[in-house]
């Protein structure tokens, strides 16, 4: 599952394979056994409809990943909102209470800007650990608050405290929900079956031609996995939600200090 979380070595690892699957149709085509006339109507008819499944299921992966992408935006959003509420909220609590939410929860955002943006595993663990922390530290505060004056005033911050560290585990969940590895083995092998009987049924054995189907599904490959990979494709969530409020309530903090 590791290869298809680096969509440069999926397009160079497909290119590849699918070369020499073209290779060996054209090797069979030319010396084990070349396909007769009579056949070639039967054989254009098989190569036309392996390309078609393989044009769907190729669509259909590129439908789940999209879906995906559009999964971490959302939660993005929702996180952000989320953020953003509970610190309004954080006021309805005592003074001192309310200023030590409001400072995690400025410390808790900058984390999950570092979430988004890192591509370091170690980073991304230490950020992890430390967010856990965090979540841990408020939610006390909100306990303790709740605990010494149970009122509705009161249960809106808990509440909204609840919606935080809810909408944490949604993205770390939208980030780890990936396309099965059963539905990248099927493409692949698809793509070197379609490969091979490409390089079978033609006419022409030489020529760049041989190049283009391989060149054209190692693309749709590696567009597939980068957008299915949030954290080393080129296509990424910018959490551009979580940027404003951070700029926004570090304004707030400043012009309050």
């Amino acid at each position: 599952m590791d290869l298809f979380t680096r969509p440069l070595i999926v397009f160079v690892f497909s290119l590849l394979v699918l070369w020499l699957s073209v290779q060996i149709g054209t090797r069979v085509g030319t010396k084990l056994r070349p396909p007769r006339e009579e056949e070639r109507d039967d054989l254009g008819l098989v190569i036309s409809s392996s390309l078609t499944l393989l044009a769907l299921i190729i669509g259909f992966s590129f439908s789940m990943a999209v879906s995906r992408y559009d999964q971490r935006k959302n939660y993005e959003e929702e996180e952000a909102n989320a953020i953003g509420t509970e610190y309004v909220r954080a006021g309805l609590l005592p003074a001192a209470d309310a200023e030590t939410v409001r400072q995690l929860l400025v410390q808790y955002l900058d984390h999950r800007l570092v979430f988004f943006t890192t591509r370091n595993q170690q980073e991304l663990e230490r950020i992890n650990n430390e967010t856990t922390k965090l979540q841990d530290q408020m939610w006390s505060v909100v306990e303790h608050a709740a605990a010494a004056q149970p009122t509705p005033i009161v249960g809106l911050v808990v509440s909204g405290m609840n919606d935080v560290l809810n909408r944490q585990g949604y993205t770390q969940a939208a980030w780890w929900n990936r396309i099965p590895t059963g539905a990248w083995s099927l493409m692949i092998a698809l793509g070197v079956c379609c490969s091979v009987l490409v390089g079978y049924g033609a006419h022409h054995k030489k020529g760049l031609l041989f190049t283009v189907l391989p060149f054209l599904l190692a693309i749709a490959f590696f567009l597939i996995a980068d957008i299915d990979s949030p954290r080393r494709g080129v296509i990424r969530v910018a959490p551009q939600n979580l940027i404003s409020l951070s700029e926004s309530l570090h304004k707030q903090y400043s012009l309050i200090h």
